[in-house]
């Protein structure tokens, strides 16, 4: 990990490990189609991942981790970048109880491009319409600063949204009045639609203009 770690110097990571009914498991692939809603839940920041390119895009702002941040106030640019990860499990584990949710896509390195694919069947795609929340200042900061794509921005970031659930059409109203009530902010951001041979399985974002 390049620019990361001095020599001498090394990691410890932690993992958890849990047990799931098979009945529970999720993605259920073959209650997903057409006409699903794609419900996404605000991130908290960067959430560790793109790093690397956020680091090189800091160096080319001719900034430090120490430079006052130029995205948000009261904070130096390391302070901003090292916002603690969002955790969703418990607002969501009483949603999947009551199987309110038919696929999670925590939205990690590889964006929506690829995390949301992960938890699709073949037979279907998703859209996802960058206009239905606003970019955080973050990330707008690091597509201006870095000259970064939007498509790139898709498939690199979370880019505000840290956990993409698959919900059924009728259940969006009692899924998103649930999340309020446990303090998430969340948005109807996509659709699940009818694949063809070039598009199965993917995940596509419109709308980027927006960003």
């Amino acid at each position: 990990m390049p620019g990361l770690y001095a020599a001498g110097e090394y990691d410890v990571a932690g993992f958890a490990v849990g047990a799931v009914e098979r009945s529970e498991i999720l993605p259920r692939m073959d209650d997903i189609g057409s006409g699903d809603v794609l419900v996404g839940l605000a991130s908290s920041g960067i959430h560790s991942n793109g790093f690397s390119l956020v680091r090189k895009v800091v160096e080319r702002a001719g900034l430090s981790f120490d430079s006052v941040c130029p995205w948000t106030d009261g904070q130096t640019v390391g302070q901003a970048l090292l916002t603690p990860t969002r955790i969703y499990i418990k607002p969501l584990l009483p949603l999947v109880r009551r199987r309110l949710v038919k696929a999670m896509a925590h939205i990690t390195g590889g964006g929506f491009t690829d995390n949301v694919p992960r938890v699709l069947p073949k037979n279907v795609c998703a859209e996802i319409d960058a206009q239905s929340w606003e970019l955080p200042p973050v990330f707008r900061w690091v597509k201006r600063a870095g000259n970064i794509a939007a498509d790139e921005m898709a498939r690199t970031f979370n880019c505000g949204i840290g956990m993409v659930l698959v919900v059924a059409p009728g259940d969006v109203d009692d899924v998103l009045s649930t999340l309020a009530e446990g303090g998430e902010q969340a948005y109807v951001i996509g659709r699940i639609n009818a694949a063809n041979e070039a598009n199965q399985g993917t995940a596509t974002t419109i709308n980027t203009g927006a960003w």
